[in-house]
């Protein structure tokens, strides 16, 4: 069947209801990250806590989710990533609950972990089980639905969460724990099962998933201290590197391990596709930090008028998922992802010359030039990489691309935020043209690896074009 050119309205119908049924998953995921963020002042005046405490209910949230994504995919692919994903759900939606019913702010980060569990294996499967259930010409199309369902979660969360905080901060979990069990019906009921589960063939690896998982953790916390970067985070950086030496010397030596060191480093496209996404995903996140300093300083808009600049990006997300897809299933892969990864160097270059000269219609203009560009190669990027997976492997692929994701998310927020303080000397008591110097450095330096990221993508599709090695999935 194509999804182009289908062969009958029983095949659309199929394609349509595994396409929705996990880009619901998806949903769950984005708004557990974007929906809570705007309940956080009425979480720290019913519990009586500390900003810096209160930022744990957020932080723990993405935390867990970088830290056991590749733990879930693997679980995924040993165990059926269908039967997961629907485990996944129910831990989602009782995590929701738990941090509805939360008596104390400890106990309340405590179900936001379990809810990141939950979040984790979702973000894990959902690109795999595309690959399961949906024709290799529609992929592509698929890729791109999730991806503007995902933008809607993430322009829609902070709105959604603002209507039922007048409800109380407990509304907003019980609203997600209602999507759990929505999702966790329809998936359930939409969602064939094609796969072949390895079942007690593998065994889990327990080890190889604490150490990596440990790693991933200092490495998170080392980015998001509230400090600046000291002794501590040099610290843990330090921790980070042992960690995950340790990691890669148990994967070499035992018999099923989560992740086969050897498998990215000989798959030159894989790794490549792994690597870029995380770039641009450091990019795009800065733009969210960077974003509010500079059109309330630089530009004076008032809190509103720096929503409604902020919420740009999103909106235009909505629009180009679903085109992104048809563009790659009908010219392919490469050459969408290499498009994409161009309209992004323009948007960055954009960003840096055009609001000090133009304002606010300079920041507009870019990125309109520059959302696009992020949905063209996401879409065309997860085609790509997800395709590099046998039937076996498929579900820790597709979670290490939802954790070069996460830890681009991760580094852009830091690294790209602490250029752009160091630009301007003193956020608090910046004048417009420091702000103005602070986002023509900071966008250069992002044009930059955005430049040696789409050098990364065409050498590693030469090298796929050339090699002799067939990574393709069997089917």
């Amino acid at each position: 069947m194509s999804v182009s050119e289908p062969q009958n309205a029983e095949g659309i119908g199929r394609f349509w209801s595994a396409t929705i049924s996990l880009a619901l998953a998806t949903l769950l995921v984005s708004l557990g990250i974007s929906i809570a963020n705007v309940a956080l002042p009425d979480i720290a005046a019913f519990f009586g806590a500390e900003f810096a405490g209160t930022q744990w209910v957020v932080i723990s949230y993405l935390v867990t989710l970088s830290v056991f994504v590749v733990a879930a995919g693997r679980l995924g692919d040993i165990r059926g990533r269908r039967n997961v994903l629907v485990a996944a759900l129910i831990v989602f939606t009782l995590g929701s609950l738990l941090c509805a019913l939360a008596p104390s702010l400890s106990f309340l980060i405590g179900a936001r972990v379990i809810q990141g569990l939950g979040a984790s294996a979702l973000m894990a499967l959902t690109l795999s089980i595309v690959r399961d259930v949906v024709p290799d010409d529609g992929v592509g199309t698929a890729m791109g639905f999730l991806g503007t369902v995902s933008a809607v979660g993430t322009a829609l969360g902070p709105s959604i969460g603002g209507l039922l905080v007048g409800f109380g901060w407990q509304a907003v979990f019980v609203f997600m724990s209602c999507m759990g069990v929505i999702t966790t019906v329809i998936v359930t009921a939409m969602l064939p099962s094609k796969e072949q589960q390895q079942g007690g063939t593998a065994r889990f690896d327990v080890i190889g998933m604490v150490l990596l998982g440990l790693s991933l953790a200092a490495y998170a916390l080392a980015m998001t201290g509230n400090a600046g970067f000291g002794m501590r985070e040099l610290a843990l950086l330090a921790l980070t590197v042992a960690l995950f030496v340790a990691f890669l010397s148990v994967e070499r030596r035992i018999d099923a391990p989560m992740v086969h060191p050897d498998r990215v480093r000989h798959d030159a496209p894989l790794a490549g596709g792994l690597v870029v996404n995380a770039i641009v995903a450091a990019v795009m996140m800065s733009t969210l930090v960077i974003g509010p300093f500079y059109l309330s300083g630089a530009l004076g808009l008032n809190m509103a008028m720096v929503g409604m600049g902020m919420a740009i990006g999103p909106v235009i997300s909505i629009f180009c998922g679903l085109p992104s897809g048809w563009l790659t299933d009908r010219f392919g892969a490469g050459i969408v992802a290499t498009l994409g990864l161009i309209l992004m160097i323009a948007g960055t270059t954009a960003l840096a010359i055009l609001p000090p000269i133009l304002g606010l219609t300079g920041y507009i203009g870019a990125i309109v030039l520059l959302t696009p560009g992020y949905q063209l190669f996401q879409a065309a990027n997860n085609t790509a990489v997800t395709a590099r997976a046998d039937k076996s492997e498929r579900g820790v692929i597709s979670a290490l691309l939802g954790l070069s994701r996460n830890l681009g998310l991760v580094t852009g927020a830091s690294l790209m935020g602490t250029i752009f303080a160091l630009s301007s000397g003193n956020l608090v008591a910046a004048t417009p043209d420091t702000l103005d110097v602070a986002i023509r450095n900071t966008f250069l330096v992002e044009s930059f690896a955005l430049i040696a990221g789409l050098i990364i993508a065409i050498a590693t599709r030469a090298i796929s074009l050339h090699s002799s090695k067939d990574h393709m999935p069997a089917e």
